[in-house]
C-alpha cells in the first residue's frame, strides 16, 4: 500500500508539474497536428490508400511527439538538484520510475485523443468503428512506449546531447511494438477486426509490456544510482 501511495505521488507530482507550464504537452500536441496537416498537403491519397496507411502515419505521429514529452521526464528534475534529492528519498526506484512513467503515459493519451478527431477531420476517416478494441491497442502500445522512453530518459538525462540520444536509443528498442501498433491500428480504423492470424500482434504487446516493464522496475536503481 506505501508503494502504490508513493508512485500516485511522484506521478501527481509530475502531472501537476507539467499542467501548470504545459510546456511538453503543448511541443507535442503542436509538433503532431502540424506533422498530420502538412502530410495531408503532401500528398493526396484516396480513402482506400489512407486506411492502408493509417496506422503507420499515426504512431509515427505518436512516437515522435512523445519523445518531447518523455526527453522531459527526468529532465525537468535537474533544477536545484531535484533528482538527487528524489534517488537519495526513501522512495524506493521502482515507486519513483513507475509514477515518472504513469505519469508520462497519461500524457502521451493526451497527445492520442488530441490527434485522432484531427486526423479524421483532415483525412475524412471515421476512426471509430471499433473503439474498444482501438482503445484496448492504444493502451497497450502506447505503455510499451513510455516503458522504453521513460528508462531512457533516465539513462541519459545527465548527457548534454539527451535531446539527440533519447530518440536515438528508443526507436530501435521500440521496433517491435510499433509494428504491433500500426498493424492493429490500421486494422481497426478500416473496420475490420481483428483476425486470427493477426491475434499474434495482441500477445506480441502483451509480453513486450510485460518484459519490458519487470526489466525497468528491476534495473531502475542502477541506472538511477550508476
Amino acid at each position: 500500500m506505501l508503494f502504490l501511495r508513493q508512485t500516485a505521488t511522484i506521478a501527481l507530482k509530475d502531472l501537476r508539474s507539467e499542467f501548470r507550464t504545459k510546456e511538453s504537452l503543448n511541443a507535442a500536441i503542436s509538433f503532431a497536428v502540424v506533422i498530420l496537416v502538412l502530410f495531408s498537403f503532401a500528398v493526396d491519397p484516396t480513402a482506400d490508400q489512407i486506411r492502408e496507411i493509417s496506422g503507420g502515419l499515426l504512431w509515427l505521429v505518436f512516437a515522435f511527439a512523445g519523445a518531447l514529452i518523455l526527453n522531459r521526464s527526468f529532465a525537468r528534475e535537474l533544477g536545484n538538484d531535484c533528482l538527487d534529492a528524489l534517488v537519495a528519498s526513501p522512495v524506493p526506484g521502482a515507486a519513483l520510475f513507475l509514477g515518472k512513467a504513469s505519469a508520462n503515459y497519461v500524457l502521451l493519451l493526451i497527445v492520442e485523443l488530441v490527434s485522432l478527431p484531427i486526423f479524421g477531420v483532415l483525412y475524412n476517416m471515421r476512426w471509430t468503428r471499433q473503439p474498444l478494441m482501438l482503445a484496448a491497442v492504444l493502451a497497450l502500445a502506447t505503455w510499451a512506449v513510455t516503458v522504453i522512453g521513460t528508462v531512457f530518459s533516465a539513462l541519459t538525462v545527465n548527457l548534454r546531447l539527451r535531446e539527440l540520444m533519447l530518440p536515438t536509443l528508443i526507436y530501435p528498442m521500440m521496433i517491435p511494438a510499433l509494428m504491433a501498433a500500426m498493424r492493429l491500428t490500421t486494422l481497426l480504423i478500416a473496420g475490420e477486426g481483428i483476425a486470427a492470424d493477426d491475434w499474434i500482434w495482441v500477445r506480441l504487446l502483451i509480453g513486450f509490456d510485460v518484459i519490458f516493464t519487470s526489466l525497468a522496475v528491476t534495473l531502475v536503481e542502477v541506472v538511477l544510482v550508476g
